[in-house]
């Protein structure tokens, strides 16, 4: 973890397992990067070498950047490596940040990942249902299979924020 050792969170069998569910995703999900770093050096061969890039690679490049971002968000929560603001944050007892932590992750994080989860079920059922593929002739087939990383990268970012939460009540609980 990033922060000081006091800020160390206790372990709770439930918080652990649905960490181990997002951390084993999320080293799945972070070799969408090697394949991204593959597309991007096929793409400049053919481009520059060649003289003939591709659209299908073109839509690949942004495809394979939005699987490791959005599945990465929950890896980076799980691993308290996300951006935090620690200018206040360092300034308070242990038992205020936990506080601050709890008051975030159920009134700001979890209704934004309702919203982001519950907005994104229709967008990707749509996709789905009309079966929308790219608007380039040669691009990609299947739209809704990336559309429906929304979703499913949301759903992950639930149970890493679950698992937070378990374990900064039992750290608060525990004095």
């Amino acid at each position: 973890m990033s922060h000081s050792d006091s800020d160390a969170l206790p372990t709770v069998p439930l918080a652990t397992f649905l960490e181990k569910i997002v951390l084993g995703s999320g080293r799945l999900f972070a070799w969408a990067y090697v394949a991204l770093i593959v597309v991007i050096l096929l793409q400049v061969v053919l481009r520059y070498g060649f003289n003939h890039g591709l659209v299908l690679l073109e839509e690949l490049q942004w495809h394979l950047y939005a699987i490791g971002v959005m599945f990465g968000v929950s890896y980076a929560q799980v691993t308290n490596s996300h951006i935090r603001v620690d200018l206040f944050h360092a300034t308070l007892s242990a038992r205020a940040r936990h506080c601050w932590e709890i008051f975030g992750i159920v009134f700001l994080l979890f209704p934004f990942i309702y919203v982001v989860f519950d907005s994104s079920l229709p967008f990707v059922y749509d996709a789905w249902r009309i079966g929308e593929s790219s608007a380039a002739p040669t691009g990609l087939p299947y739209r809704w299979v990336i559309k429906s990383v929304i979703p499913l990268s949301f759903a992950l970012l639930f149970l890493a924020s679950l698992a937070r939460l378990i374990r900064t009540v039992a750290a608060l609980r525990r004095g």
